[in-house]
């Protein structure tokens, strides 16, 4: 099978989101990573290790680099989980990934999102003026290469750092477009992107729409933003567009979500010690509009807190295809040196005590997306959005 039939081999299935919940703790760390409370384990270990790295040095033909060596241990027994949610990431991931949940950083302007079987990278959303969006990058890209190299099943978090860098620095990439997968290959020369994670308009009745792309600290103040826009225009409903949202940070979505719901529970985790944390919402705000939201298969984790938080309360319904299904918390932990790890740490439950890690969110009214070649603007899911809206107007 050549790369090409590799690379497509597996079925879309949902969007791998890279942060819940940012929480950067320290917490100590032993110089030796095989050190444990099992003193066979440490020393059967460390003995193979030793082996190994005799090994390497006598009989080993290429260049070795130490440095190398030491990260892939770490990044080996973290990947010992088999969870597709932890991992470890070296400083140069640890910065990009802290960078990204600031929502500004040094690049083209694009979301990724990764299928979790096959390992594919689609680009769900290219902002607009962005570097991304210069070079001829559009929504729905799968990408492919990263200067060259095939990057399908490979880490995302590490892919977005390749892609990112210095200001005023070029990077190639190629993509497959359309159903023919086609191959492009671009070249988008970076510069300083603030997240645009909220995009507003004004559609007909005076209904509101505002699509969130993801949950970053930038995001709330974007939301507010947009949605005192919307009011200030005469909104009469308003409809939420979380599709292809991969997730983002908890707190965040909280706060959103405090500005829509009533006095009470907003989601609340559980860890393996069976302690919760409960986030609730004040009586300070609450949205009494007519709303919809809308959601696909790869809307992911934070995306499902607020459709979740939402039908649980009634507030609107939930409309488009089953969501992707990732009802876990991951937290950073700080590992002092520029590094860090993250872990999936708790699982989280909707107002009702819902845990839809697995399955994901059922939509109140089920529509799959149409594509219609004769009108690329068309857009059959939310349509059916605006209809369920004017019933109430």
């Amino acid at each position: 099978m050549d790369n090409r039939k590799s690379f497509l081999k597996g079925a879309f299935c949902g969007a791998l989101a890279i942060l819940l919940v940012i929480g950067v703790v320290s917490c100590g760390v032993k110089a030796n990573i095989v050190s444990s409370g099992n003193k066979r384990m440490t020393s059967d270990t460390e003995r193979k290790l030793s082996v190994l790295h005799s090994l390497i040095e006598e009989s080993f033909l290429g260049k070795v680099d130490e440095k190398k060596l030491e990260e892939g241990l770490y990044e080996g027994y973290v990947s010992g989980l088999e969870d597709p949610y932890s991992a470890y990431y070296d400083a140069e991931d640890t910065k990009s990934f802290m960078e990204s949940s600031e929502g500004e950083y040094s690049g083209i302007g694009a979301v990724m999102t990764q299928n979790k079987d096959s390992g594919i990278i689609t680009l769900t959303h290219v902002y607009e003026d962005s570097p991304a969006m210069k070079a001829g990058l559009a929504n729905e890209d799968i990408l492919y290469k990263v200067e060259g190299k095939e990057v399908t099943g490979e880490d995302l978090t590490e892919v977005v750092s390749r892609i990112r860098g210095d200001k005023g620095t070029e990077v190639e990439l190629t993509v497959l477009r359309g159903k023919k997968n086609e191959e492009v290959t671009v070249v988008a020369v970076r510069d300083t992107i603030e997240t645009q994670t909220v995009q507003t308009r004004m559609l007909e009745d005076h209904i509101g729409y505002l699509a969130v792309s993801e949950f970053d600290s930038v995001t709330y103040n974007q939301y507010v933003k947009g949605l005192n826009d919307l009011e200030g225009q005469g909104m009469k409903a308003l409809v939420v567009d979380l599709r292809g949202n991969p997730g983002g940070n908890l707190n965040t979505v909280c706060d959103i979500l405090d500005l829509m719901l009533p006095k009470g529970l907003i989601v609340y985790t559980q860890d393996k010690k069976g302690e919760k944390r409960e986030m609730t919402s004040d009586e300070e705000n609450q949205f009494i509009l007519p709303m919809t939201v809308l959601v696909n298969g790869n809307s992911a984790s934070a995306s499902e807190i607020y459709a979740g938080a939402i039908q649980d309360y009634g507030l609107g319904k939930i409309v488009g295809t089953q969501t992707y299904g990732k009802g876990v918390v991951q937290q950073i932990f700080d590992l002092r040196d520029g590094t860090c790890v993250k872990l999936t740490i708790a699982e989280y439950y909707t107002p009702k005590g819902r845990n839809i890690n697995g399955t994901g969110i059922t939509p109140d009214v089920k529509v799959e997306y149409e594509p219609d070649e004769k009108n690329p603007e068309a857009d059959n899911q939310l349509d059916t959005a605006v209809r369920e809206l004017k019933k109430e107007l």
